[in-house]
């Protein structure tokens, strides 16, 4: 193993690192906001969008994330390559590139973890809290925003940012469909020199040093939610409620003093 080379490797892996990043970021701010109607539809009371929501969490969890990948560019990416007037429009430059189609994939399948990440934190919201909404006469959009979704995201938090570290390393699938990531340029280079541990060993420590960070920087983003201390209130009110002996003057069969 040659130092130099391997030094030499991370220069070269700096526009794979741009498009890690992008992608990650583009599948994610994407996936996060399909995962509010997800989760909205998911604990909804009408049966029909809660069937919907519950099928595509399901189909979603219960398919490998490559196969999705493939299931984009290798199926919609041929389907739409049929039509001659997409192919010449101003879209065909972007819908040839297998980027596109992995932010896609991306996207759908932290909608369907986020979604059901949302759904519990919206089921762990204290019914009290709604009924006290509505009782000020609040309309129902406006009890979900100001309510319900503030609420549930505090609950949830700490399992977005797991889901969104594990985007992240999810993202070197994009290098099965020529995506020029982390990985496709690692895998370029070895093509190229015949170097195989040197290319794979620096992708592995810029995943590493990039999880580091984007962790720390969404924990600080995570400290500015104050947290939800609605369990721990309701707990300390249970621990400090008085017993009904005490509360009717002393534990039972004492007598008063004798004066």
């Amino acid at each position: 193993m040659s130092l130099d080379f391997f030094i030499g490797l991370f220069p070269q892996l700096l526009n794979g690192f741009l498009v890690t990043l992008a992608l990650w970021a583009l599948s994610g701010v994407l996936g996060l906001a399909f995962a509010v109607p997800v989760a909205i539809a998911r604990t909804a009371a009408a049966k029909l969008p809660r069937m919907l929501a519950r099928g595509f969490i399901t189909v979603i969890r219960g398919t490998p994330l490559l196969v999705q990948i493939y299931v984009f560019y290798y199926g919609l990416g041929n389907l739409l390559a049929q039509y001659p007037a997409l192919r010449h429009s101003v879209l065909w430059p972007f819908l040839r590139e297998g980027f596109w189609y992995a932010a896609m994939a991306l996207a759908v399948s932290t909608a369907a973890y986020a979604g059901e990440i949302l759904r519990g934190g919206i089921m762990g919201v204290p019914p009290g809290e709604i009924e006290a909404g509505r009782s000020l006469g609040l309309k129902p959009w406006m009890v979900w925003r100001l309510l319900i979704m503030p609420r549930a995201l505090r609950i949830c938090l700490p399992a977005l940012i797991g889901q969104l570290i594990n985007l992240l390393k999810s993202t070197a699938l994009a290098s099965t469909i020529t995506v020029m990531d982390l990985l496709g340029t690692a895998n370029y280079i070895r093509m190229q020199t015949f170097r195989v541990y040197e290319p794979l060993l620096a992708v592995a420590l810029v995943y590493v040093g990039l999880t580091i960070v984007l962790t720390r920087c969404l924990s600080l983003v995570g400290r500015t939610v104050p947290p939800d201390r609605s369990g721990a209130a309701t707990r300390r009110s249970r621990a400090h409620r008085p017993l009904p002996t005490e509360a009717a003057g002393g534990p039972e069969g004492s007598s008063a003093p004798a004066a």
